[in-house]
């Protein structure tokens, strides 16, 4: 399965304060992600609005973000990468955000909700 992460989406799921250091929740998400994709042999895309600053790297799933920072930047961003795919019903989106879900359904993908999707993740 080809997965397309909304990354803050998925952190915003946990009231762990993470609006004091979004860096340290992207680097918490990505190392959740490289764990599970690791065990699954799932393809991985995590996409952030704009560029993890330092920059966050993985060998093991691919770190994106949109070209230009902006509200909804991540969700166009995910959209533009889904319209891309030759087969886009075998990508799964995760988010919970329904203007993206209505997209992402409208071009042929499933969407997976956020929150059991990072419950999933954490092993809870």
């Amino acid at each position: 399965m080809k997965y397309l992460v909304d990354g803050m989406n998925v952190i915003g799921t946990r009231p762990d304060a993470w609006w004091r250091d979004r860096h340290s929740a992207m680097v918490r998400l990505v190392d959740l992600l490289e764990r599970w994709a690791a065990q699954t042999g799932d393809e991985i895309i995590v996409v952030f609005e704009q560029p993890p600053s330092p920059p966050i790297s993985s060998t093991v799933i691919e770190v994106a973000h949109a070209p230009r920072p902006r509200r909804d930047s991540a969700d166009d961003e995910i959209v533009r990468r889904l319209l891309a795919e030759p087969k886009p019903g075998v990508i799964r989106v995760v988010t919970s955000d329904h203007w993206l879900s209505d997209r992402v359904y409208a071009a042929g993908a499933t969407v997976e909700p956020a929150a059991p999707f990072r419950t999933q993740l954490e092993g809870d």
